[in-house]
């Protein structure tokens, strides 16, 4: 599958607010927001930082089959990654795909080092971080904390 990234500059949630109908699956993606998905609430609420930066996944024919976002961390030289969804249709394969977004997206912003959890039960992402090159500094809670030095990053 062909995929390709477009960053959310418009701050539009209404492809996002397709993608998550299912309440199981938003709950994955962001346990603390409400069902059905409400825009104003992710805007308000989850991702009303003017620093928050988010990108939608395409297929080829253009669709939006995927979402992601990228936090300013401790720093602005850090991206923390949240609010990940890729469609069902689209998955199989698109771990690594995704991974090569979420650098590309980390590097154009600036940034030289991504952190991210990621739920222990989730094998096929955590597996798709650690073969990315994430390393894993922590589990706690069901969750694994990981991150990536970008070429120059942090030592």
């Amino acid at each position: 599958m062909s995929l390709t990234i477009r960053r959310n500059r418009e701050r539009d949630l209404e492809p996002l607010s397709r993608l998550l109908t299912d309440e199981g699956e938003l709950t994955l993606v962001n346990p603390n927001a409400g069902f059905p998905f409400d825009p104003l609430e992710w805007n308000e609420k989850w991702l009303g930082d003017l620093h928050d930066e988010s990108f939608y996944i395409l297929d080829a024919a253009g669709n939006e089959v995927g979402f992601f976002a990228l936090r300013v961390g401790a720093g602005p030289e850090i991206r923390h990654l949240t609010y990940v969804f890729v469609a069902e249709e689209a998955r199989g394969g698109a771990g690594a795909v995704m991974a090569d977004f979420v650098e590309t997206a980390t590097r154009d912003l600036g940034a030289l080092t991504i952190t991210l959890k990621c739920e222990l039960d989730n094998a096929p992402a955590l597996n798709a971080y650690l073969s990315a090159g994430y390393e894993e500094l922590s589990r706690r809670d069901g969750m694994a904390t990981m991150r990536l030095d970008l070429d120059g990053g942090l030592a």
